[in-house]
């Protein structure tokens, strides 16, 4: 009954979502919209884990009843908590594609909703896949841990250095393989351009949106199976982070530059997850010490990053040679030349 009623939500949410996105058609998304919106699905995620530890138990009279509802239910606190500041990451990245692609600000509603399905599809799947190989083989559970720890090291290395779009693999094989028209078509993801079909920049920002999401899932899935095991826990928690990624989306796209060294607090917490894996038959440590570190990391990196700013540096423009936003404008300067002359 529990997955039953969470696919239900999930379906209704997103049916909900494509009707709203239908009716207010191409729009630029308002700091107040992605503020109210983040609130809602914060509040929609507590609410349900609120009702997730009454249905466990949590009013029990029975000791052992409600100790495994306050489990539970601190399980998936800490794992939405760790999912979501994970998901800063994955922010950052989807603006630096809209900035190198010069994504108009009322198209990347429409990408990010077509990115998040992908990314709950895809999530799912290896949710499933990776809790299947633990309770067959608990050895992964080291193997999660190192790599987890391996990742946290070299996120500390690669704190504040710029990803480099120029040599990304993944953009290069796209380029090399896939028609791409020279401006944006409204919202179409496939175009005609001297009668020859081509994919719009919107159609290659969804997809190396999808690939970026499964790259970081490779070490967010992992990162949540050292806090519980439980998959109905882990994928919950990791879709009810997701669902709130678009809004999150808008509402730090803004900032992105105040928060520097959470990245920091990304690795430590990483570390400190696989570090857990790997000590899980010597000692394991309680979820309440997990969710206070993660916590305690997090707020102090971010704390920091306001009092000591990063330094201001040039601003970026669109580095992609087809950008519809610098084709609009070169054409607005063709009409000026045409009525001057």
């Amino acid at each position: 009954m529990l997955w039953s009623l969470f696919v239900a939500f999930v379906v209704v949410a997103l049916a909900v979502d494509f009707f709203a996105m239908a009716r207010q058609g191409a729009h630029t998304v308002s700091i107040r919209e992605a503020t109210i919106w983040s609130l809602i699905w914060i509040a929609v995620s507590f609410v349900f884990v609120a009702w997730l530890w009454w249905y466990l138990g949590g009013l029990s009279g029975d000791p052992a009843t409600k100790t495994l509802a306050n489990a539970k239910a601190l399980e998936f606190v800490t794992g939405y908590l760790v999912e979501k500041a994970l998901a800063v990451d994955n922010i950052f990245v989807f603006l630096m594609l809209f900035t190198y692609f010069g994504v108009p600000a009322q198209f990347q509603k429409r990408v990010l909703m077509y990115g998040i399905i992908g990314a709950l599809l895809l999530r799912a799947i290896m949710i499933l896949v990776g809790a299947w190989l633990i309770s067959q083989f608990h050895f992964v559970m080291y193997i999660f841990g190192a790599f987890l720890v391996f990742t946290g090291i070299k996120m500390w290395w690669a704190s504040g250095e710029e990803p480099d779009l120029e040599s990304n693999p993944a953009l290069n094989w796209v380029s090399r393989h896939i028609r791409i028209s020279s401006g944006y078509d409204g919202e179409k993801f496939f175009t005609y351009q001297n009668g020859i079909r081509m994919a719009t920049p919107l159609f290659v920002v969804i997809l190396l949106i999808g690939i970026v999401d499964v790259i970081f899932a490779v070490d967010s899935i992992p990162a949540i199976f050292a806090i519980t095991t439980d998959p109905f826990i882990v994928l919950t928690s990791n879709v009810f982070a997701i669902l709130g990624l678009r809004a999150m989306f808008f509402l730090l796209a803004s900032m992105h530059d105040k928060f520097h060294l959470l990245s920091y607090g990304l690795a430590i917490v990483l570390v400190f997850i696989g570090t857990k894996m790997l000590l899980i038959d010597l000692y394991k440590i309680p979820i309440g010490i997990s969710l206070g570190f993660t916590v305690l990391v997090l707020a102090a990196t971010m704390i920091l990053s306001v009092k000591f700013p990063a330094k201001e540096g040039e601003s970026s423009g669109s580095a992609f040679p087809f950008d519809g936003k610098s084709e609009g404008k070169n054409e607005g300067k063709k009409k000026e030349s045409s009525r001057d002359n």
